[in-house]
């Protein structure tokens, strides 16, 4: 028997929220005391985990099995996003041109290309901004969203 056999669906959707919120304010960590500037997409890649924090909350109050789907269903989207993000880090495909290297036109710039002092910096998504272990923010995101969601999933089957 594990863990996870022993827990209610409420422990279990409390367990998913926790997880959307550690990988949350993780990033928010990185952001302001580490002061790895994120990109577009990964502030995109925030806003699954806010949702499954709310319905987690919501879940613990009214730990209904639709309500556990929705959970499940945020973190497919969570891990997809993430998953996009992964592809474009790699340049296994091109990302939104917003954001990558082949959109930005840093010649255009009124405070030209090599003043630090002038504007705020581009972050783009297609360069990695930190890894470990050869894996980066949003591979850890893919890994540990589609790890929520198999709990969402769990907590959806199991009997109230």
């Amino acid at each position: 028997m594990s863990f996870l056999d022993g827990l209610s669906r409420r422990g279990l959707i409390g367990l998913a929220a926790l997880g959307s919120a550690g990988l949350f304010f993780g990033a928010l960590f990185f952001q302001f005391v580490l002061g790895v500037q994120p990109c577009a997409m990964c502030y995109w890649q925030r806003w699954p985990h806010r949702i499954g924090i709310a319905l987690g909350l919501v879940g613990l109050a009214i730990p209904k099995a639709l309500l556990a789907w929705a959970g499940a269903l945020n973190m497919a989207v969570s891990a997809g996003l993430a998953m996009y993000h992964t592809g474009v880090e790699r340049h296994w495909w091109l990302g939104p041109s917003s954001c990558t290297s082949r959109g930005v036109d840093l010649l255009s710039s009124e405070c030209g290309l090599l003043d630090p002092d002038c504007g705020t910096a581009i972050v783009l998504c297609d360069e990695i901004a930190w890894q470990m272990f050869g894996l980066s923010m949003a591979n850890y995101n893919v890994i540990f969203s589609l790890v929520f969601m198999g709990l969402w999933i769990m907590a959806a089957r199991r009997a109230a």
